[in-house]
């Protein structure tokens, strides 16, 4: 029998010899470093695939809307049901990989997001198109509310800031890569290949994370554990600890796991302060795609390419937030050798969501006071990296605090959090024409500043 499936008997207060337990051929924190990166490559691949998708759809509407009749409102539902998938999605991912993994639904979920790139790709009109986009962002959900679950998995407290620091960059830098591709594709070819690209992305992703990603859920691993040894050994004693616990019908489980994100935001005020704020950004995120077209193609007569590029700047924030990332590690690492190797409380992560708190009034300052036509168009990009850097600042701050802080509740958290970002997102892009054509490019950019600076405080 392999070692895996080893189990000497125990004797203690709580296990008794047939119980099985996380030996170290099981526990995925004690895979090769190199398989478990391999691992969070492929998820956070994954997260940029599904987001990027929620974006590139905003240079395609001008297209679509000419061939389907819709007004550009219409068309900007393609990516507001796009988000509201994402958000929703999650409800349901959750408690289906409590009975079946986090890998099963990977699997599952990845393939049907594949499937239904065909519908919106060649859709005969924009009601198909619309169903299609909201079932394509549910079904690409897991990957914003499980991964971060995986990424733990793997990693003990000590080491799992720089891999969730990659992972929690990938969702939000995926809706910068949307435009600069969806940019060049909608100025040179049909609005559709916009969608057979990612039908091309998708199906390389679907494939490497069916190749790659293992099953990083202790209680799943060790339920199977137990069912392949009751097989191989023809004993029915063997068992693992979750088969024990009452038996809870899938359809309670989607109960509970729906009016528990409420029952955070409701009763914990420090979760639901994060969530705000982090909601805050990521709809402003999203209301970039309809305002950087506003700015730059009405002031400065950029064609939809060069319009796509300006989103750049944001990216290279992010990725500049990224690089600080070995810096927070050293003060966590400072923390513990000063406090003899105590671990540092949940809220220590927060002082990175300090300094992004500061630079995204400054980047949004800065950029509403230079959108006038006289000014150089590089100015108000350069306005954009302080303000990627202070998305990735606050994303993963919040991300890594939620994971340190819940642990045990961290899927319902993590959850909560990401329903309350997607609603923002979604609706965001929708008032955003109305309000830039009332307030002007200034007075609707410097408003979203002043919200974020109210928010300075909150971490």
């Amino acid at each position: 029998m392999a070692s895996s499936l080893t189990v000497l008997p125990i004797a203690s207060a709580h296990t008794d010899n047939y119980e099985v337990i996380l030996e170290p051929a099981d526990d995925p924190q004690q895979l090769p470093l190199a398989r478990r990166w391999l691992a969070v490559f492929c998820i956070s691949t994954a997260a940029i695939c599904v987001t990027c998708a929620s974006s590139m759809a905003a240079f395609a509407e001008e297209a679509m809307g000419r061939q389907f009749h819709v007004s550009q409102e219409v068309t900007i539902l393609g990516i507001s049901l796009f988000v509201l998938g994402l958000g929703i999605g999650p409800l349901v991912a959750g408690p289906m990989s409590e009975i079946y993994g986090r890998s099963a639904v990977y699997c599952v979920s990845f393939s049907f997001f594949f499937i239904f790139m065909f519908p919106i790709a060649f859709a005969p009109n924009i009601t198909v198109y619309l169903v299609f986009r909201f079932l394509a962002g549910y079904c690409g959900a897991a990957f914003l509310s499980l991964a971060g679950g995986s990424v733990s998995d793997m990693f003990p407290n000590s080491e799992v800031a720089t891999p969730m620091a990659v992972y929690t960059i990938c969702p939000y830098i995926g809706p910068e890569i949307g435009p600069i591709l969806s940019g060049f594709i909608n100025q040179h070819w049909h609005w559709r290949w916009t969608f057979h690209v990612q039908i091309i992305w998708s199906f390389i992703q679907a494939v490497a994370i069916i190749l790659v990603v293992p099953e990083t859920c202790a209680p799943v691993i060790l339920k199977w554990k137990a069912q392949r040894l009751r097989a191989s050994t023809g004993d029915p004693k063997w068992y693992a600890p979750i088969e024990r616990e009452p038996h809870v019908s899938l359809v309670r489980l989607l109960l509970d796991n729906h009016w528990k994100p409420f029952y955070y935001v409701m009763f914990d005020y420090m979760l639901l302060l994060l969530n705000i704020w982090n909601a805050l950004i990521l709809g402003i995120l999203y209301l970039t795609f309809q305002a950087f077209p506003i700015v730059f193609v009405g002031k400065h007569g950029f064609n939809m390419q060069c319009t796509g590029l300006t989103f750049i700047g944001m990216a290279v924030g992010m990725l500049m937030g990224l690089a600080t990332q070995p810096y927070w590690n050293r003060r966590y690492r400072d923390y513990k050798d000063a406090h003899g190797q105590e671990e540092p409380p949940p809220e220590f992560r927060l002082r990175m969501g300090q300094v992004g708190a500061v630079l995204a009034p400054i980047g949004l300052f800065w950029l509403a006071f230079t959108t006038y036509r006289g000014v150089h168009w590089i100015v108000p990009i350069l306005a954009t990296v302080p303000f990627g850097a202070a998305t990735y600042f606050i994303f993963a701050s919040s991300m890594t605090y939620i994971v340190d802080a819940y642990r045990s509740v961290a899927a319902s958290a993590l959850t909560c959090n990401a329903a309350m970002r997607t609603i923002f997102a979604a609706g965001f892009p929708l008032f955003a024409g109305q309000m830039y054509n009332t307030l002007g490019t200034v007075g609707a950019t410097a408003l979203l500043a002043g919200l974020t600076a109210v928010c300075a405080p909150l971490p």
